[in-house]
């Protein structure tokens, strides 16, 4: 009887122990979609030091993140803002930015010319249709 008992408590600890190895080993793949919809500087560089937290907190290679700017937000992305060379930066370390091609048709319309996106800039048929593609897909959804 003692060594069933035993027994018992030794499966137990076993199995315990493979439930924190594998909790500790938990290489779950993250996944984020950051808005950015206003002309707001402060908004803007939240979106991006966002990509760069989550990016530190799991790690690159463990997470997706994709920013995705449409209505004023836009500008973000553009060749002459002044955030144009850290996008084009964090392009180049696996955080994906959309434009929103029905935002980038309105300025053209307003200006007579669509505006240059920074290098890495992809663009999507809108924003927001992006946004929810990627919410059905599992990401996450921020809005700083």
């Amino acid at each position: 009887m003692k060594w069933n008992g035993l027994k018992f408590l030794l499966i137990a600890l076993a199995s315990l122990l493979f439930a924190v190895n594998a909790a500790a080993t938990d290489h779950t793949h993250h996944k984020l979609v950051i808005q950015v919809s206003s002309a707001d500087q402060k908004a803007m560089n939240i979106a991006l030091n966002n990509a760069v937290n989550v990016q530190k907190e799991y790690g690159i290679d463990n997470v997706d993140v994709e920013i995705v700017a449409y209505g004023p937000g836009l500008q973000m992305l553009t060749a002459g803002h002044k955030l144009n060379k850290r996008v084009s930066s964090l392009a180049q370390q696996n955080v994906t930015f959309s434009a929103c091609n029905n935002t980038m048709q309105k300025m053209a319309k307003k200006s007579g010319k669509k505006p240059k996106l920074t290098e890495g800039v992809q663009v999507v048929s809108a924003g927001v249709s992006r946004i929810m593609a990627l919410q059905e897909a599992g990401y996450s959804y921020i809005r700083p």
